[in-house]
């Protein structure tokens, strides 16, 4: 099998999915129970929100988690391939595993770290299941999430450099940049999803990184996690597939995707502070004929109909932070502000509309 394409950066995914992909939609009191509540109560919450999900099976006749990383992780420039975590590289779907020749499914909290293999629920939970090439998986192994010291690249079956790392003293791995806020948001799912209620493991995030004989229930990197989750936002490729896995198969989201400041109450700068979601909504509130415009900015962004009665349009970033504060102009600039994504907040004092932007260096 040949590589079709590969992706560079995040960017240009984002780009490429644009055309496809819509806004996601998080259902109307999905997350009700979790707000204003901290620390474990929170994650009690969250996790009863996003437990008892539909189960399918890792190989079977039916529907099982092959059929759905190809829905999930489909190609958007060539829907009969699926697209690879650490590589970005792009193969055909139809080939599954093939005696070796075509693709695997990735455990990215390692099925190992916990001991629990492939077994229906916590080891089919395609929230933190991907394609991958079986070289780059058996290189990766059940090694933890860190930034490595003593960097060794990693190649795929194809002889591909990833633009992920293996460390050479540590039993770590380094995805490649574009994808480490992915990888941290479906570790973090893992460690709410499963906290030993219902006869599966408690999984537990740690700053300890394990041995590769360690079939201890934890996965670390936390600290590195966190910042892997900071520094490269969710996209819209993670929003597709949280909905597709929501609305199609398993009925549950992932949290941290649709929420990211979560991570930072459970285990970043939040802790012992309650969670209440930020009012913004990905949903047009009423104010008509509104355009906000490029969608992927540098240095200046433009709002047509513009009236005399907006009277404030606020720049969030995605952990809800306000970045940018104006009042009754046609265009914001945006120059200083760090590559990710951004909700732009445009009221009159009775209605709001907001939209999503992503900004480019």
């Amino acid at each position: 099998m040949k590589k079709n394409k590969r992706y560079s950066s995040k960017i240009d995914l984002i780009l490429l999915l644009v055309p496809f992909l819509s806004i996601a939609q998080i259902p109307s009191g999905y997350y009700s129970n979790a707000e204003g509540n901290l620390d474990d109560d929170l994650k009690y919450e969250l996790n009863q929100i996003i437990d008892n999900h539909t189960e399918f099976y890792y190989t079977s006749s039916g529907t099982d988690v092959w059929d759905i990383l190809k829905e999930t992780d489909k190609d958007p420039n060539n829907s009969n391939n699926v697209i690879l975590i650490y590589s970005g590289i792009s193969v055909d779907a139809a080939q599954e595993y093939n005696n070796n020749n075509g693709w695997t499914r990735e455990h990215v909290w390692a099925k190992s770290r916990g001991d629990f293999g492939t077994d229906i629920g916590v080891g089919t939970d395609v929230h933190a299941l991907r394609p991958l090439d079986n070289t780059t998986n058996g290189i990766r192994n059940n090694r933890g999430f860190d930034n490595c010291s003593d960097c060794v690249d990693v190649y795929d079956k194809w002889s591909n450099n990833t633009g992920s790392k293996r460390d050479n003293t540590e039993w770590s791995f380094e995805p490649r940049n574009e994808v480490k806020g992915d990888v941290a948001r479906m570790i973090f799912y893992m460690a709410v999803r499963y906290e030993g209620y219902d006869s599966y493991p408690d999984l537990e995030l740690s700053e300890t990184i394990l041995g590769n004989t360690d079939k201890s229930p934890l996965h670390g990197k936390l600290s590195t996690l966190i910042e892997w989750h900071r520094n490269d936002p969710v996209d819209s490729w993670e929003e597709n597939r949280n909905d597709i896995i929501y609305n199609n198969y398993q009925n549950n989201r992932n949290p941290f995707i649709d929420y990211p400041e979560l991570a930072e109450h459970l285990w970043g700068n939040q802790i012992h502070v309650e969670w209440n979601p930020s009012t913004l909504s990905l949903v047009d509130n009423a104010i008509s004929n509104i355009s906000v415009y490029p969608s992927v900015v540098s240095d200046v962004l433009f709002i047509t109909n513009v009236e005399n009665s907006i009277i404030d349009i606020v720049v969030y970033n995605f952990l809800g932070e306000k970045v940018i504060s104006t009042k009754n102009t046609n265009k914001v600039d945006v120059k200083e502000l760090s590559s990710g994504v951004y909700i732009i907040n445009i009221a009159d004092g009775l209605h709001q509309t907001n939209r999503k932007f992503i900004k480019n260096s």
